[in-house]
């Protein structure tokens, strides 16, 4: 598991309270491009011109006048063209990008209206309007050729119209980028603000809105949220009605399981619009960890519930992934949808996969996963017939 967040030390005092910066190795870099950018030491000597410098040698810090940051060795995978920012009072450090990955997204706000029995970001009533204006700020630093990118919370809506302004940025300088927003959708059955978001018309927006039941009470329960689930669909409604992007996340748990099969069904009949369905194992982190008791399902034991909801799903065309589960451990009839789809600083695979021949098609487990439980029934395939 790579790690994003992390102190750092300086000896001289830096002159800003928190600056964000681009890494650079390039040892030739013309001068005047070095204002927003911090030289990346690989490996002992520091650079005579760069003002801000990386290091992983503690010997370097009292070798210059220059601001000189010392990192931890776990922070070795930074390279080119990598986003971080630099927080002076706290001497922490956060990767806000990094552009050999392929899954980068940001936290707008740990604030949310849901209180939802898996979350895997535990929301929290604070002042963290930092974090949308970091986002703001971050844009500028992001290649234009960049394939995707992701904003997610807490609930990013709670910001209401600065939202909208970051999405027409976005939309401004990364047009041809994927966007994707996580947003439990209650927001979007305010019409004018749903027409504020499709005035944009920004052609690779996508909302994803998760849905977890087609019993309003289950969902509901799930989310902890009296009236939730009527809002969403309004909400979904909506955004389709201004043919905005819409996917709907199902995440896969205990609660969720035993209604899914009619959820398909809700939606081939109501929502059959939307364009895509992503059914999602569950991470455990968060308060996942607190509920597993609750929650926990061995997805062995759903295999042939999610083979008849894809099934239902696939039947009426709706567009329809299958993330976050192992291969080993759904049928043969669902691997069509599936996706490796584990964000790769927090993926890992366990010993048993390390001799499996499809290793490279299985998306493997979270780290969390590894750490806290995962199926017995993990099994490697184990020739080119796909023999277990």
């Amino acid at each position: 598991m790579l790690k994003l967040s992390g102190n750092f030390e300086h000896f001289n005092e830096l002159d800003f309270s928190r600056k964000m910066f681009k890494v650079t190795s390039n040892y030739h870099l013309p001068k005047v491009l070095h204002q927003d950018c911090i030289f990346l030491n690989k490996g002992n000597d520091l650079h005579p011109n760069f003002d801000f410098q990386l290091t992983f040698n503690k010997k370097n810090l009292k070798q210059s006048n220059k601001n000189i940051i010392f990192l931890e060795t776990d922070f070795k995978y930074l390279s080119d063209d990598d986003v971080l920012v630099l927080d002076s009072k706290t001497k922490r450090t956060r990767v806000l990008y990094r552009t050999n990955s392929p899954n980068n997204y940001i936290l707008l706000t740990e604030r949310c209206n849901h209180y939802c029995l898996m979350c895997s970001q535990p929301p929290k009533n604070i002042d963290d309007s930092f974090l949308i204006n970091e986002a703001m700020e971050l844009i500028d630093y992001l290649p234009r050729n960049l394939s995707n990118f992701g904003l997610t919370g807490g609930e990013p809506t709670l910001y209401g119209d600065q939202l909208i302004t970051l999405v027409n940025k976005f939309k401004v300088f990364l047009p041809d980028t994927q966007l994707d927003i996580l947003t439990n959708g209650r927001a979007f059955l305010n019409q004018n603000y749903s027409l504020a978001l499709a005035k944009i018309k920004h052609r690779k927006l996508r909302i994803a809105v998760p849905v977890y039941s087609s019993n309003p009470i289950t969902h509901d329960y799930v989310v902890q949220s009296e009236g939730a689930f009527d809002e969403t669909i309004k909400g979904i409604l909506e955004l389709k009605k201004l043919n905005i992007n819409v996917e709907i996340r199902v995440v896969l748990h205990s609660v969720t399981i035993p209604d899914l099969v009619s959820l398909a069904k809700y939606i081939v009949r109501n929502l059959r619009f939307v364009d895509h369905v992503a059914l999602m194992g569950l991470e455990i982190t968060g308060f996942t960890r607190a509920n597993f008791d609750l929650l926990w399902i061995d997805p062995w034991d759903y295999k042939d519930i999610l083979s008849e909801a894809v099934s239902i799903l696939n039947d009426y065309n709706v567009p329809t992934s299958v993330y976050n589960n192992q291969l080993c451990l759904i049928n043969e009839d669902t691997k069509s949808n599936y996706q490796k789809s584990i964000s790769d600083w927090k993926n890992e695979y366990i010993d048993e996969c390390k001799k499996c021949t499809k290793i490279l098609e299985c998306g493997g487990f979270f780290s969390s996963a590894v750490q806290h439980g995962y199926s017995n029934h993990i099994k490697a395939f184990k020739n080119e017939a796909n023999q277990i």
